[in-house]
């Protein structure tokens, strides 16, 4: 691999991995996405637990978590959109893509809206919200933003 699970040029020792471990903090909503995916990667499960917003950890399923990420191949993740999340922003969204493949190897394509905040210094997830992909016609551009058409992409 020549660069992180989370799609960025940099290794993932150099990109996520030290968010995982706690050594530095995602400085946007956007970086701890990435970190989360790269967990669900890795199997770091207590980096998906630690990195909920406080008041969302009683409904971790640890177990489940574990099971779903290790039993999944992870192909790949793709930012669609962000607003807010910055450095300097309290509350922030990110769009994505995460494709994989199941135990039965079927390709799935997962798309949600995610919700974060900062205390502090520390962005945490809260929630997402699956976004069911538009009607798109076979030669328009994919709405994953690859820059493919959809019929050579997501429509394939």
């Amino acid at each position: 691999m020549t660069g992180c699970y989370c799609g960025q040029k940099d290794t993932y020792e150099n990109c996520c991995l030290p968010i995982i471990k706690g050594d530095s903090t995602a400085a946007t909503a956007e970086q701890l996405m990435r970190a989360r995916y790269s967990a669900y990667v890795t199997g770091e499960i207590d980096f998906l637990h630690d990195s909920l917003h406080p008041a969302g950890r009683d409904d971790f399923d640890y177990e489940a978590t574990e099971n779903w990420a290790g039993s999944s191949e992870w192909l790949d993740l793709t930012i669609l959109n962000t607003k807010s999340g910055g450095a300097n922003d309290k509350v922030g969204q990110v769009e994505f893509v995460a494709a994989y493949k199941d135990k039965e190897g079927n390709e799935i394509k997962h798309s949600e809206r995610s919700h974060f905040k900062k205390i502090g210094d520390v962005w945490y997830f809260c929630d997402g919200q699956a976004i069911t992909p538009q009607k798109v016609g076979r030669n328009a551009p994919c709405s994953c933003g690859s820059g493919k058409k959809y019929k050579k992409c997501c429509g394939a």
